[in-house]
């Protein structure tokens, strides 16, 4: 079962998919998971295909729109601001408090790619959320100080330049997250796996949707370039943790990644490497999601 949901956010409403188990005994409050999803995706992708899975195992599966994407509200459009991605969470977390249906006390999270990282930051604090999961979890402030060939501080600079133009303009400046296209890619010299797997996850009917539009502002790169997902997380984050990787190690960071954040927790509980699995196909190849999904469930079922 689906339900459509609006999720107030101060003056802003978060857009949402609450996906229900289906059963005839509604006399018994759900466990439930918010989904925390990779930058530049909205919630009928990656976050869909693990909602609707989870539900099919008895767990409730929220999933959102990030402020300033898809259908939820926020301008300027195409913001990725870290900070408000964890909040956004935390508004999610809110809406399950308050359904009838959610038994608050078992209210988990599931990270995805850089949703991973948000759903760390986020749980550190707000302890309503009762147990972690990550599946290739990414850090975004790590891999964005990484992409710097100048460093970070040539980058914020130039950025800094950038926003003065804005400021004077009026207008703003949108950057790619991948190549539109593979020819567009190796014209660009990018023809690694993981780049040729995320542009046809991303960019071809495979996974492609019109509200993901491949576009992030740049002015939210300055604030990416300051964060730390982990911050803390080895003092605060004391719920159980779960991280399931890919086996294939690709140049997406997320194995190197995941294993920093297991050896960093207070409380590790399960870590799961997917055998020939590589990031992208951890989206939607029904091989390896159909194996993440039975881990998640028996770890949300145990821990929740």
């Amino acid at each position: 079962m689906l339900k459509h949901l609006t999720i107030p956010r101060g003056p802003i409403e978060l857009a949402a998919d609450l996906h229900l188990p289906d059963r005839t005994d509604d006399s018994a409050p759900l466990r439930a998971v918010v989904l925390s999803t990779p930058g530049s995706s909205v919630k009928e992708q990656i976050g869909a295909t693990y909602a609707s899975r989870l539900a099919a195992h008895g767990i409730a599966a929220l999933v959102f729109d990030p402020s300033h994407q898809g259908r939820s509200g926020g301008e300027p459009r195409d913001l990725e601001d870290p900070y408000r991605r964890g909040e956004d969470i935390s508004y999610a977390v809110d809406a399950l408090t308050v359904n009838p249906a959610i038994d608050p006390q078992r209210i988990g999270v599931l990270g995805i790619c850089a949703g991973g990282g948000y759903a760390v930051h986020t749980a550190r604090t707000d302890h309503r959320i009762k147990a972690v999961s990550t599946v290739v979890p990414g850090n975004m402030g790590t891999s964005f100080r990484g992409f710097q060939l100048d460093g970070p501080p040539a980058a914020l600079d130039a950025l800094a330049d950038e926003r003065i133009e804005e400021t004077r303009s009026g207008e703003l400046n949108r950057v790619n997250w991948l190549p539109d296209t593979l020819q567009d890619a190796a014209a660009a010299g990018l023809t690694d796996i993981d780049t040729t797997q995320a542009i046809t996850y991303y960019r071809t009917e495979r996974g492609s949707h019109e509200r993901s539009t491949n576009r992030r502002l740049s002015r939210g790169d300055s604030l990416l370039l300051g964060y730390d997902a982990f911050h803390l997380a080895d003092q605060l984050m004391t719920q159980p943790l779960q991280v399931i990787l890919a086996g294939r190690i690709g140049n997406t960071g997320s194995y190197d990644t995941g294993m920093r954040l297991w050896k960093l927790a207070p409380n590790p509980v399960d870590l799961m490497v997917v055998d020939g699995a590589g990031h992208y196909e951890m989206y939607d190849e029904p091989e390896y999601v159909d194996a993440a999904i039975e881990r998640l469930t028996t770890f949300y079922m145990n821990n929740l």
